[in-house]
């Protein structure tokens, strides 16, 4: 097989004009696309300059290639490749954060986007707050070169004011609900504690739209950079892949206006994300996460095996037609129903193999928005939610770190070790009693609401196993 590494095409380089946080598949899949068709559609410079913030494995894979890769559509009926060359450099921030920050004082960068996961906001997920105790945060506070995302946002706006330009549009592309508030909180939280009048600048001047961003993006395992390989003829040694369907949906409201021309290629650009928002949060990335819980306990490698399981099939059905879509309001013109079946849809695609494993890292600052909220609302209401318990409690017996038939699970969260320990320190229904009391997750008043069901759930779980207890309710 050819070994001829994909090259970047020959052309005109555009200026730079977005710098990324947080560069990986994700944002490769969807946002860089998009802002490449609308400078093919409108022009402009909107070029993207990457900054990971921790590895230099993206970096150090794209840059034999000149920045440019393979975006691998991947659909029941065929593949779909295609090249994209809107990303002009990947910066390492543990490397050279001097250089970031240069960079992103530019007066040339009018747009910063954000993919950093909800634990890169520093905060804490019950209450929405800066968590000053976060050691990323307390670096940020004791000298001039950050470490966090906040901490680079905060400094270079710090140095675009003293070089009196205009501050950029900070936009978060992470599932987060009203991600635009959060972000806009925890940056003046922190830019409060080094510069009353930066953050008081900051807040008069500085733009935060919120965005909903929905495509099913699974990590790039070595047997898809192969399979990239074989169709497309050369090497890509980091490709990313994705399913066909696509929605950005984002708040219009930027610094002097100045944005891509990303309506003209078909993202939303509305006056109020939250319908979008609520809607994708609870039905696609809450069933995401129940069944990646629920399935990983029963079996089930991806979200498509678990789909294809007629048990689990029937419960997240269940769960969006009677616990998820009764608490929604939907956006103008969209069927909440339709919008169900085509999920379970994108799910069952057999193309995109989305491990139930991935989807389980992070829970507990995934929770609160994903499915916590849905349940709090069923709960003030008197609707049953026995779907939404379960998938709580499976969470519960997931980080206990040892699955149903005593194998270990690589848990992969923040809180992993405290959560592991307090599984380890209690037995029984006790287990979900005591991590209802981690307050970083479960504020006191919702643990209360909390604690009949899930404490029934989980022991269902324990009786009847995951799958078991699933088949109970769906």
């Amino acid at each position: 097989m050819t070994r001829n590494r994909l090259n970047r095409p020959e052309g005109a380089r555009p200026g730079v004009g977005i710098i990324h946080l947080g560069l990986g598949a994700f944002f490769r899949a969807f946002g860089v696309p998009w802002i490449a068709e609308s400078m093919q559609a409108s022009g402009g410079n909107w070029g993207v300059v990457g900054v990971s913030l921790r590895s230099p494995t993206v970096r150090d894979a794209l840059q034999p290639q000149g920045f440019a890769y393979t975006t691998a559509e991947l659909a029941p009926e065929g593949e779909n490749l295609r090249v994209i060359d809107a990303l002009q450099d990947v910066l390492v921030a543990p490397e050279d954060p001097e250089e970031i920050l240069r960079r992103m004082a530019d007066p040339a960068v009018r747009l910063v986007t954000l993919t950093v996961t909800e634990k890169g906001y520093c905060h804490n997920p019950a209450t929405g707050m800066l968590n000053p105790d976060h050691p990323d945060i307390r670096a940020d506070l004791a000298g001039d070169l950050p470490k966090s995302t906040l901490g680079f946002i905060v400094r270079a706006l710090e140095r675009r004011r003293a070089a009196g330009r205009r501050p950029f549009t900070i936009l978060s592309c992470d599932n987060l609900p009203n991600n635009g508030r959060l972000v806009r909180g925890v940056v003046l939280d922190l830019a409060r504690r080094i510069d009353a009048d930066l953050a008081a600048w900051i807040e008069a001047e500085g733009r935060f739209p919120s965005s909903m961003v929905d495509r099913i993006v699974p990590a790039t395992k070595p047997e898809d950079i192969e399979k990239v390989q074989a169709l497309a003829e050369y090497y890509d040694a980091a490709p990313v892949i994705h399913e066909p369907f696509r929605q950005w949906v984002i708040e219009d409201d930027f610094v002097d206006d100045m944005r891509p021309d990303l309506g003209a290629v078909g993202v939303q650009m509305v006056d109020d994300v939250t319908p979008y928002e609520h809607m994708k949060l609870r039905m696609l990335n809450g069933a995401h996460s129940s069944l990646a819980y629920i399935g990983y306990l029963s079996g089930h490698e991806t979200i498509a095996d678990a789909t294809g399981d007629p048990v689990l099939a029937a419960f997240v059905n269940r769960l969006w037609v009677q616990e998820i879509i009764p608490a929604l309001t939907p956006p103008p013109g969209v069927d909440l129903t339709g919008y169900a079946d085509q999920l379970l849809a994108r799910f069952r695609n057999p193309s995109i193999r989305h491990r139930t494993w991935q989807i389980a890292m992070d829970g507990s600052q995934k929770l609160l928005q994903r499915i916590l909220s849905t349940l709090s609302e069923n709960l003030d209401a008197g609707r049953p939610s026995p779907g939404l318990h379960l998938a709580v409690a499976a969470w519960m017996r997931y980080v206990g770190g040892v699955d149903e038939s005593g194998n270990p699970i690589d848990v992969q969260d923040p809180l992993a070790e405290m959560l592991r320990a307090i599984s380890d320190d209690h037995a029984g229904a006790e287990v979900a009693r005591a991590l209802l009391n981690v307050r970083e997750i479960f504020s006191a008043e919702l643990a209360g609401q909390l604690e009949p069901g899930t404490v029934a759930a989980f022991g269902r779980t324990l009786s009847l196993g995951a799958h078991g207890a699933a088949g109970e309710i769906g």
